[in-house]
């Protein structure tokens, strides 16, 4: 798969769900780039079948099987860059499952919620505390992790936009922490196709949004015809080469020909008064100030 970038000469990278769509595709750009990469899945057989494929295109790669969110994993992984590579200079986290079909907050259970946040936001936070450990003492590195737009509520569900808008928290809070280490976290909130963006569960998803009003037709047009993930795998090469250095703490949307960042979140000024000699705002008060 020949990505047209270049640059990563040397370098070694992690990507955690590697073996389809998104996660598959940055493992070959970042090979196709220069990198050494561990490739890491929980299907030992979808891992292999991954390795064989960017070794067999003159890439280098090793396989690291498991869950990123179980104890351990993301430790071996970084283990493993170090010992068939000697560095680790990447970091990548794609892992993530899909919501169950037609899932909503009155109909998730507590057990699929946390299997949620467990596969989006805590795979983000183990790759990122163990691949930060090594980077930080060494002075440099680059963690691009995850998100989506679901986390701001668009595609419904549950569980997938609150552990993704648990991604966004994470890569601002990380950045802030590893900046004075050298060490770069961004996030990539992509759209493109995918078996979590394929199939008729998911056509009846965003139809049902669409009929909703939750999507215009504009972005359930989108939703239905997402470009492949060859078209966002360049972003994240990008954000992990030299030529992003100076870029931290900030969460890109990519999806096809579209390239945005979001802006931080900010307050918008509704009102103010001194605590030390006001008493706190009444109903009344706040009604007229917030739904006037």
């Amino acid at each position: 798969m020949s990505t047209g970038l270049g640059g990563l000469g040397g370098r070694v990278a992690i990507v955690g769900g590697a073996t389809r769509g998104i996660g598959l595709s940055v493992a070959h750009a970042l090979a196709g780039a220069g990198a050494s990469v561990v490739v890491n899945g929980r299907d030992p057989h979808a891992v292999e079948a991954a390795v064989d494929e960017i070794v067999g295109g003159g890439g280098a790669a090793v396989g690291a099987v498991g869950s990123v969110a179980a104890d351990g994993v993301a430790e071996a992984m970084v283990q493993t860059a170090l010992d068939r590579f000697g560095a680790l200079d990447i970091a990548v986290n794609c892992a993530g499952i899909a919501e169950p079909a037609g899932s909503t907050i009155l109909t998730i259970t507590r057990e699929e919620f946390a299997r949620q946040v467990d596969a989006h936001l805590m795979s983000a936070f183990a790759v990122t505390q163990a691949a930060g450990r090594v980077m930080a003492e060494q002075g440099s590195g680059a963690i691009v992790l995850t998100g989506s737009a679901a986390s701001h509520g668009m595609f419904g569900g549950s569980g997938y936009p609150a552990g993704k808008g648990g991604v966004n928290a994470l890569t601002l809070a990380a950045a802030a922490d590893l900046k004075e280490a050298g060490v770069r976290v961004n996030a990539v909130l992509p759209g493109a196709r995918s078996r979590l963006s394929t199939g008729d569960d998911y056509v009846r998803h965003i139809e049902g949004l669409h009929e909703r009003g939750i999507l215009d037709d504009g972005l359930r047009d989108a939703a239905l015809d997402p470009a492949p993930p060859e078209y966002v795998a360049p972003l994240y090469v990008f954000l992990a080469s030299e030529r992003g250095k100076g870029i931290t703490g900030q969460i890109f949307s990519a999806a096809g020909g579209f390239i945005g960042r979001y802006e931080p979140a900010q307050p918008s000024f509704i009102a103010y008064r001194d605590h030390s000699d006001s008493a706190p705002y009444s109903l009344d008060e706040l009604a007229d100030l917030l739904a006037g």
